[in-house]
Formats: structure tokens, C-alpha cells, sequence
């Protein structure tokens, strides 16, 4: 993505839904690498009629993506639409799929994936743990393969030539850190591209597309009270 364009679904004076690229973080700290919540600021304040007393732009983060993952977004324009949205995700009313190429396949082809699941701050991963471990989190989702022509991540010639890659579809249930790439590393099918959670890739071999993405993305308005749904496919 150039630094200044942005992939737009979506927008009205309460919320803005856009496409986040892989590689782009949803918040950063660092002024060096523009992050999505930035540029949509700095889209708000080019683009809206009426500026606020405080002359920056309202823009609350609903939920996030890992840096890595591309995929829809919904961010809010009023302090009103954060809160609404914020309990809608929180009750469970969002609707949010996504696609992964991961190695090798699945036991079955569909079925729901449930662990407990333990985030360790200092090396930014998580695990898979026991119910009882301090800080331990219920993690769900469902998933099911995806025919080959109906792929959302065409295979390269290497992949081709190489193991074994299947592509499913999953409807995550509860969003918890790293969530989708400890899980389906924890059944032994981890995510293609992914450094973290694929011992086949060591972090010393270079930068590596993850090969995930949130491709629709669904939720009730906070206004209006209207269904709204977003597709890349």
C-alpha cells in the first residue's frame, strides 16, 4: 500500500470500514511506518467538513488486526458509534471470516476448534494452555475447507511443486490474541508464511506472506440499527 491510499468499503459520518493491508499495523507507536488508525485520521481531517474543538479528528479502533494479516475493518467517527460497536463485539454480534492457506490439512474437513489459550506479553505470541493456567482465555472457531478453485490465495509454482496446502474458511467465535494462527498451529496446520507459529519457518528466514485474511466482515449499525456486511469475495 503507498503511504497515502487507502482501500475504502464504507463511509458515513459514524463509521468508516476500509481494507487494512498486510504488512500495515492497525495502531503504532512509530512515526517512521504510517499505521491504519493515522491514516484514516489524517483522511477525516482532509476530508470532513467540520472539525472538532480539540482540532484532531475522532477515529476509535473497534478491533484489531495482527500487522501481518490483511483483511475489513470497521473503525468509528463518534464517541457514540465506539460505544455501541464496542458492546455489539463484545455480546458476540459481529460476524467475522476469514481465509488461510495452511500446511498439510486439517483431520476433518470442517469442524470447531476449541483450546484454552495463553498470551505471553514479552515475546508477543501466545499458546495453547490448560483451563486453569493463570491468564488462560476460552478460544473458538469453526472452520471448513475451501475447493481449490474456489481459493482465495492462489497457490505459487513453489507451493505447487511443494507440500501439501489447503484452504479454509473460518468463522472466529471469540477473538483472541494471535487466535487463528495458534489454533490451527496447534492441530498441526500452521498458517503458510507464518514466522511465529510455523517451526518449519525460522523469524531468520526473511520477511514471509501470511498467508490469512479477514474477507468479510459483518455487524448492525449503530445508528441506523441496519445489517451491514463487507466482502472481498
Amino acid at each position: 500500500m503507498r503511504p497515502n491510499s487507502l482501500n475504502l468499503l464504507y463511509e458515513d459520518k459514524h463509521l468508516l470500514v476500509c481494507v487494512k493491508p498486510s504488512g500495515t499495523a492497525t495502531q503504532s507507536r512509530s512515526v517512521k511506518h504510517p499505521d491504519m488508525e493515522s491514516l484514516l485520521k489524517n483522511h477525516i481531517a482532509k476530508n470532513c467538513s467540520s472539525t472538532p474543538s480539540s482540532g484532531k479528528p475522532y477515529l476509535a479502533v473497534i478491533h484489531r488486526l495482527d500487522q501481518p494479516v490483511q483483511g475489513i475493518m470497521v473503525f468509528a467517527k463518534t464517541p457514540f458509534a465506539a460505544g455501541e460497536l464496542s458492546k455489539e463485539l463484545q455480546s458476540g454480534g459481529f460476524g467475522k471470516y476469514y481465509r488461510a492457506l495452511v500446511c498439510g490439512a486439517p483431520p476433518h474437513p470442517a469442524g470447531t476448534l476449541e483450546h484454552y489459550i495463553q498470551k505471553e506479553s514479552a515475546a508477543n505470541t501466545s499458546r495453547i494452555c490448560q483451563k486453569e493456567a493463570a491468564g488462560a482465555k476460552y478460544a473458538c472457531l469453526t472452520y471448513q475447507t475451501v475447493p481449490e478453485e474456489e481459493h482465495y490465495f492462489p497457490l505459487s509454482p513453489d507451493e505447487q511443486q511443494g507440500s501439501a496446502f489447503t484452504e479454509l474458511d473460518i468463522h472466529l467465535q471469540t477473538g483472541r490474541h494471535h487466535q487463528i494462527r495458534v489454533q490451527l498451529a496447534g492441530i498441526g496446520c500452521p498458517i503458510a508464511g507464518d514466522t511465529k507459529y510455523n517451526p518449519a519457518l525460522a523469524p531468520a528466514s526473511g520477511y514471509q506472506e501470511l498467508k490469512l485474511c479477514s474477507y468479510r466482515l459483518s455487524f448492525t449499525h449503530p445508528k441506523t440499527k441496519k445489517a451491514m456486511q463487507f466482502t472481498l469475495i
